[in-house]
């Protein structure tokens, strides 16, 4: 009987020890500079092929931890149209080029997938011709043919982007982005608005635009 109650004393004695467990978060350990891709654009490419204006462009992009890609995009832009009712002809051929960030904004950064905002601040600075036939003199009601060549122009702007791409096969990748574009600085030169801008598309102080990107990563 004394050594049962001896035992139940020591038990009421023990203290109780609460395990405590910490925990840390894991730190992003991956390196800062993941990859670098090229990729061209084939809406600018088919609009070229098929229609009276368009462009050739392509894009480097570098990938800082799979989060940030500072980009670079250069391209030729050109136009040769025949506007049959209004009987203007235009043509122009031009370098342009952007610069800007994209942002991973998916939730794992580290997929084969991924989802991107932005924005370019880009530039061109080109010339063109342009022929109109049957304009009316304003005095003597005559028609006039009018004809210019090599008119200087440039122009200036930025782009607020949207995107998505996801990897193939291998180094593969294919994407698409959305585009809203807003001039900032321009000179059409002498002649008032110019038809197209290389690299910005037909005349206009905003414009929506989009892009089919086949991308090569390493």
């Amino acid at each position: 009987m004394l050594l049962l109650l001896a035992t139940t004393a020591t038990a009421r004695k023990k203290p109780t020890v609460k395990s405590k467990t910490t925990t840390t978060a894991k730190a992003d350990s991956i390196p800062l500079l993941r990859g670098v891709a090229v990729s061209t654009d084939m809406i600018g490419l088919a609009e070229t092929v098929l229609g009276s204006h368009g462009q050739y462009e392509a894009q480097l992009r570098v990938n800082l931890k799979d989060k940030y890609f500072p980009v670079v995009e250069v391209g030729y832009g050109t136009a040769d149209a025949d506007e049959v009712a209004t009987g203007m002809k235009y043509k122009t051929s031009a370098p342009y080029a952007r610069v800007g960030m994209d942002f991973n904004i998916a939730r794992n950064k580290h997929d084969d997938y991924r989802i991107y905002v932005g924005a370019r601040y880009a530039m061109t600075y080109y010339k063109y011709d342009v022929e109109a036939e049957g304009l009316k003199d304003p005095v003597w009601g005559d028609d006039v043919e009018f004809n210019a060549k090599g008119v200087k122009a440039n122009c200036h702007w930025m782009e607020a982007v949207f995107g998505v791409d996801a990897k193939i096969w291998g180094p593969l990748r294919l994407g698409w982005s959305a585009r809203w574009r807003r001039r900032l600085a321009h000179d059409n030169g002498t002649l008032g608005n110019a038809w197209y801008v290389p690299g910005f598309g037909k005349q206009g102080s905003s414009k929506l635009a989009g892009t089919f990107n086949v991308t090569i990563e390493f």
